[in-house]
């Protein structure tokens, strides 16, 4: 039994969701390859890998293979994703190989769909615990098996995806894995001010940036009390124009002007690893954000939430929106500066929901998740009675 476990995208966000069940399978003697598609993610398994007691873990760069790839690579990637669709026609030979593979995106459904491999198992870890509509569309159902995080995912797949019970397993978080091993260090956030974390996604149609962003730098720039650590989607500034996928639309980010990267009380990160380690909700005392599900990892640690309805949504009986209930909604950043200054004695009206919440996106125990989801994949498999003993990680 091989079993792969594919990277395929432009960051490195989606490693965190998938290294750990690596490691875990690995850990039980299982035959498994990290596939990579950049030496980014790459280093990242390497380092992800480490950290879990796991550095001997295989990892396979994949690269563009044909000349036609490599050519619409060139041409057409500052705006679509051509190479991380090419990838998969590139090197059909080497999924091939694998009995199962695991991914963290759909766009891996290809291989079926497209590339007729239907003797490879295609499982699914999704890669956040959000509520957005794309997560629960009927994509979800191309795959064989499909470990969620907690009840919500799992209810919303079975209802609005289709995703039959038989077909999902409920596992945790296994990017939680690592939160006790790679702590936060923002020496900026020392100052004793409060720090707060604004998380716009990259979705024309649903983030703040595009038309309140810069309004909201510069409030920073005018009120010091707070530090500001803006960490948007990693994906927001990747390309000069982001086109949408749920709704047809495209968009430019633009550019960050220098004041704002100059202010003392303003950390500006667009696509590090603190960007996708969880470094910042651990750290930050307030978030601010729209739809990005990196609230529910803020809530990990119940703390003030706001949230910028910037497209005058009527979200409060939509569960595309589930996560505003967290915190208080404006719709102007006129009002950001009062609402800053009153969410923390705010925060008691909300802490009995944040947690209410958490626990619907999160089924966590004393285990591993990464090990709830080892045993999920195993069992699905039919391969759980040939498991070797589980060896002991020793963390570096």
């Amino acid at each position: 039994m091989r079993i792969g476990v594919l990277l395929n995208h432009d960051q490195i966000h989606q490693a965190a969701h998938c290294v750990p069940i690596a490691a875990a399978l690995h850990g039980r003697g299982i035959d498994v390859t990290v596939v990579t598609t950049s030496a980014a993610l790459s280093a990242e398994t390497a380092r992800l890998a480490r950290l879990l007691g796991a550095p001997d873990i295989p990892i396979t760069e994949l690269h563009l293979r044909r000349p036609r790839s490599r050519i619409a690579a060139a041409l057409f990637d500052r705006v679509l994703p051509a190479a991380k669709l090419a990838i998969y026609g590139d090197n059909v030979d080497i999924f091939d190989q694998f009995d199962a593979l695991i991914v963290a995106e759909k766009t891996s459904s290809i291989l079926r769909t497209r590339y007729r491999l239907d003797a490879l198992k295609l499982i699914h870890t999704r890669h956040g615990a959000g509520d957005r509509a794309i997560g629960f569309d009927k994509a979800s159902s191309r795959f064989d098996l499909v470990l969620v995080s907690g009840a919500k995912i799992y209810e919303r797949l079975r209802s609005e995806a289709g995703v039959p019970p038989d077909r999902m397993a409920v596992v945790g978080y296994p990017k939680f894995d690592l939160l006790a091993l790679s702590p936060p260090s923002l020496p900026f956030a020392r100052d004793g001010r409060p720090t707060v974390l604004y998380n716009p996604h990259v979705s024309p149609h649903l983030s703040s940036w595009y038309r309140q962003g810069r309004a909201v730098l510069d409030h920073f720039l005018r009120d010091d009390r707070y530090n500001l650590i803006f960490a948007p989607h990693v994906m927001l500034f990747q390309r000069r124009f982001v086109l949408s996928i749920e709704h047809f639309g495209i968009d430019r980010p633009g550019a960050i002007r220098r004041q704002y990267y100059e202010a003392p009380n303003i950390h500006i990160d667009l696509g590090s690893r603190a960007s996708t380690d969880m470094s910042y909700t651990s750290a930050a005392d307030i978030y601010l954000g729209d739809v990005s599900s990196q609230v529910y990892e803020f809530l990990q640690r119940p703390r003030p939430c706001l949230f910028l309805n910037s497209h005058r949504v009527d979200w409060r009986h939509d569960p595309n929106y589930t996560h505003w209930q967290a915190g208080d909604v404006i719709e102007d950043v006129a009002e950001l500066g009062p609402a800053i200054d009153a969410a923390g004695s705010r925060h008691q009206l909300y802490r009995p929901i944040q947690r209410r919440l958490f626990a619907q996106s999160f089924d966590l125990d004393d285990r591993p998740s990464s090990e709830r989801a080892a045993e999920a994949i195993l069992a699905f498999l039919s391969v759980a009675p040939q498991m070797a003993p589980l060896r002991q990680a020793v963390t570096a």
